[in-house]
């Protein structure tokens, strides 16, 4: 479970928690769009998962400060090379979803 260390700014200052769900519309499966998203998400230092849908969506669990799903956000608009997005619905979730969350993964990959 995260401590108050893994809330907390570069200079200390405790930062509050943003869950998000996203719903990634378009032509966004078999183009490494999963891949995409677990690099961007690790990177900028997010928790979650990302994950294709039956309906041939991606979807994406989130948490981190506001900065950071601001630059999530802005990567999921913009998509991988080869992906076209369509549509990104974003849904808030509460803080304490986000407390499950472990290290940026990729669901049901091999």
């Amino acid at each position: 479970m995260p401590g108050l260390q893994d809330r907390c700014d570069t200079e200390g200052v405790v930062t509050d928690l943003i869950v998000k769900h996203f719903l990634v519309k378009g032509r966004v499966q078999g183009v490494g769009f999963r891949w995409f998203v677990h690099r961007e998400a690790a990177e900028i230092g997010l928790r979650g998962w990302v994950k294709n849908t039956d309906e041939g969506h991606v979807e994406v669990v989130a948490a981190g400060d506001a900065a950071q799903m601001e630059e999530l956000t802005a990567a999921l608009h913009k998509g991988s090379r080869g992906s076209r997005v369509d549509a990104v619905i974003e849904h808030s979730l509460d803080e304490s979803e986000g407390e499950k969350l472990k290290e940026f993964q990729i669901e049901g990959a091999w």
